[in-house]
């Protein structure tokens, strides 16, 4: 997923048929949609703040998600 996502923010957009059927593979269509979406979201969120020199506003800093307890 990580290098589907790589290659859908790079400039231009790289993604081969083989990244694409090998995510397929992993996910349901309706799924990697939703992904898909996703990472285009944030991609935009990126692309948009950079230029307004928009920083982190510290509400998460040095925070975690601990994993449930099994």
């Amino acid at each position: 997923m990580l290098d589907f996502a790589v290659a859908m923010t790079r400039t231009p957009v790289d993604v081969s048929d083989e990244l694409y059927t090998r995510v397929l593979s992993h996910f349901a269509e309706e799924q990697l949609i939703e992904l898909t979406a996703t990472i285009a979201q944030e991609n935009f969120r990126a692309r948009f703040n950079r230029p307004f020199k928009v920083e982190a506003m510290g509400f998460s800093e040095g925070a975690f998600c601990p994993m449930p307890e099994r």
